[in-house]
């Protein structure tokens, strides 16, 4: 958030792997390429507030970038 690292988390850390999630949300709805699956949060939660920007980074993918309107 700002430039800020605030949360970090590994896949492998993940109550439920990333195929069995695909797998599950795949029978109720179709996937299409640039589809995000979010998968909750770890540790390092804080509020939100207009004019943050967040961002969300896959290594070797690359980076979501938004801007909070309304929070």
């Amino acid at each position: 958030v700002n430039g800020v690292v605030r949360q970090s988390g590994r896949t492998r850390d993940m109550v439920f792997g990333v195929s069995t999630l695909v797998a599950f949300i795949s029978e109720v709805m179709t996937l299409e390429p640039g589809d995000v699956i979010l998968t909750g949060t770890p540790e390092g939660v804080g509020q939100l507030v207009p004019g943050d920007v967040v961002e969300v980074e896959i290594g070797g993918l690359g980076v979501l970038r938004n801007r909070v309107i309304e929070a």
